[in-house]
């Protein structure tokens, strides 16, 4: 994982109460659209890891070409292709989530953005669950997540990760598992990103990009939800109940439940 903070940030409490803050439209996809969101694609076959942004792949950018179609709002009942029910519920709070890029390969990537104006709450909360897969390639070429936070106010970049299936694992970390070649969350990941109060008021971008590996034969993709300046509820562990029951697998959870009795 790459973590970088350029901006320093810290929690800030009762902040939200001096102002009326700007949120995010549309923060958990509950029109069943990405209305609100800028979205946008392009092949990112030619350029590595390293030599790509967010920005590149929303219009105007060096590497868009069209309007980030690959990526799809799902709903609850929707089940992962490459993993299935491991991953969990793929939605984590109401009846809809969106997903970054499709769930083949083919070398292209997804973005989707949001810019909010005079934000004075003190956090920005937001869940993902990530599905990137190992072609034993290099960090650099390898099928990757990238998450930016921009303060618009002054051009600065406040914080930015990133996360790749590089062979090793060295490009993520203990929250994710391994299922065949892939790396995945089954658990979905809350981020609490915290304004420091002398950015209060600003605007700011927060952006997330999913992208198939440079040598274009794996893919990599994420689903998002729940953004907001409050805690989005986690999804109740029935969630997942009804997903394996949708699968035939109650068997097997009727079996873990009778050998929690003796």
């Amino acid at each position: 994982m790459n973590l970088k903070h350029v901006v320093g940030m810290m929690a800030l409490v009762g902040l939200s109460g001096l102002a009326q803050a700007d949120t995010f439209a549309n923060g958990g996809f509950e029109s069943g659209s990405t209305s609100g969101w800028t979205t946008g694609g392009g092949y990112r076959g030619g350029s590595l890891n390293s030599a790509i942004t967010p920005g590149d792949f929303l219009a105007g950018g060096a590497l868009n070409s069209d309007n980030g179609g690959r990526g799809a709002v799902i709903d609850k009942n929707y089940v992962d292709p490459n993993v299935g029910a491991l991953i969990g519920s793929t939605v984590l709070d109401g009846s809809y989530s969106y997903r970054a890029e499709d769930t083949t390969n083919g070398g292209f990537g997804t973005v989707i953005s949001q810019q909010v104006k005079n934000y004075t709450d003190s956090d920005i909360y937001f869940g993902w669950k990530a599905v990137l897969e190992n072609g034993g390639h290099s960090q650099d070429e390898s099928a990757v997540m990238v998450l930016t936070l921009t303060d618009n106010t002054t051009g600065q970049l406040v914080l930015s990760r990133t996360y790749n299936a590089g062979n090793g694992g060295g490009g993520v970390d203990s929250r994710f598992q391994t299922y065949g070649d892939y790396f995945y969350t089954s658990a979905w990941q809350l981020e609490r990103l915290s304004i420091d109060q002398s950015l209060s008021g600003h605007d700011f971008t927060l952006s997330l990009l999913a992208a198939d590996c440079q040598p274009t034969g794996h893919t990599g993709y994420a689903y998002i939800d729940g953004f907001g300046a409050y805690v989005p509820p986690v999804p109740e562990p029935e969630t997942y109940a009804m997903m394996l029951a949708g699968l035939g697998m109650m068997g097997w959870v009727a079996r873990r439940k009778k050998s929690a009795k003796v």
